[in-house]
């Protein structure tokens, strides 16, 4: 066979692989972008991508490797694989992982992934949830160790709680104060920042309203008004309380029905108060106002294409990162924020969902 023959030949498969490279990503869905609601309504989520580990992470960067997409780079580098909670820095999308006892750190710069799993004192037993300082200061909730883990970066620096004292779900920071979910206690425990001890728990030991009760708090997220909601897995409600602990109102209730839940875990809130909540069972993610009146819901389980959903567990909001995913975004639709979902099962451990509405 001539060289030119050969050449050709070659030209030919490397324009037929980046023509199949360039749809193996599905931030549309048969050429179309995913939005929620669907048309005609107008919409304001917008589907926008997914990764589960290192290739597709730097596929999402659109910078993958010629060599490396070309002869076939490892697949599955540091592959998440049964995520929960997630949350963000500038920069970095943090997933707890609960199979491999790990945090798996996704960095947007490099476009690389790296397990965190310290060892020793520090070492992880199970990973739920987390929360990231403005210093890196990191704190995991550990249901395993019974404790909130705290690492300077990389290193260990101590704990919150003793073990058989409280089994923490999920961890929020604000000003100076930090917020854990203790399931073994129904309650939300504050402690201080600087030294790390307790301040006051809610809803109080004896609470005569029953609807300021927790059963099963899971997750928290704090809004930039210092209101504190909480997701109750079995309570199947979110609460939200001022910053002193003060029961303002329940969100949702029991159901299949938009407004209801069936699991409620993961929660978020956006700068406007709006209500982030993934249920695991109905496997969307519903928006709710800062009254609690339901508003839509995002998340299409009975699909294996672009806007699907699979457990939902972990649910951020995120504006730091909007630049990383902005070539994702259709034509005419003006992104805001990201909303980052973990999901456990599926190919789409990660998907990243956009905020906006239409210009």
């Amino acid at each position: 066979m001539s060289a030119s023959r050969c050449l050709a030949i070659m030209v030919g498969l490397i324009a037929t692989l980046l023509i199949a490279h360039g749809h193996a990503k599905d931030s549309k869905s048969d050429g179309k972008p995913v939005f929620f609601p669907p048309a005609p309504d107008e919409p304001h989520i917008q589907y926008l991508t997914s990764f589960s580990s290192d290739d597709e992470l730097a596929d999402i960067a659109g910078k993958r490797g010629f060599f490396n997409f070309i002869v076939g780079a490892a697949k599955g580098v540091h592959p998440i694989v049964k995520p929960y909670g997630i949350t963000v820095s500038p920069g970095k999308i943090y997933t707890c992982d609960t199979v491999g006892s790990t945090v798996e750190i996704a960095d947007l710069d490099t476009r690389k992934m790296s397990f965190f799993s310290p060892a020793g004192n520090g070492a992880l037993g199970l990973p739920v949830n987390m929360a990231v300082d403005t210093d890196g200061t990191r704190y995991i909730a550990d249901t395993k160790r019974q404790q909130v883990l705290v690492y300077k970066e990389d290193n260990f620096a101590g704990a919150i709680g003793k073990s058989d004292e409280i089994k923490p779900g999920g961890v929020a920071l604000t000003g100076n104060r930090i917020y854990v979910t203790d399931l073994k206690n129904h309650c939300v425990r504050v402690y201080d920042k600087a030294d790390r001890k307790e301040l006051f728990t809610f809803p109080k030991a004896g609470e005569s309203n029953k609807a300021a009760q927790l059963y099963s708090p899971t997750s928290i997220a704090i809004d930039p008004k210092g209101r504190v909601h909480v997701s109750d897995t079995g309570g199947f409600f979110v609460n939200v309380y001022d910053a002193e602990g003060k029961y303002l109102r329940t969100v949702g209730g029991q159901g299949l029905q938009p407004g209801k839940f069936a699991l409620p875990k993961g929660v978020a809130v956006d700068h406007d108060g709006l209500i982030y909540v993934g249920d695991a069972t109905t496997q969307v993610v519903q928006i709710f106002d800062a009254e609690g009146r339901i508003l839509m819901y995002f998340g299409d389980p009975s699909t294996n294409k672009g806007g699907s959903t699979s457990l939902p567990a972990g649910v951020a909001v995120d504006y730091d990162n909007v630049k990383y995913f902005q070539r994702f975004v259709a034509p005419g639709f003006n992104l805001e924020y990201l909303v980052l979902v973990a999901n456990q099962t599926g190919g789409r451990k990660v998907s990243v969902f956009g905020f906006g509405h239409k210009k």
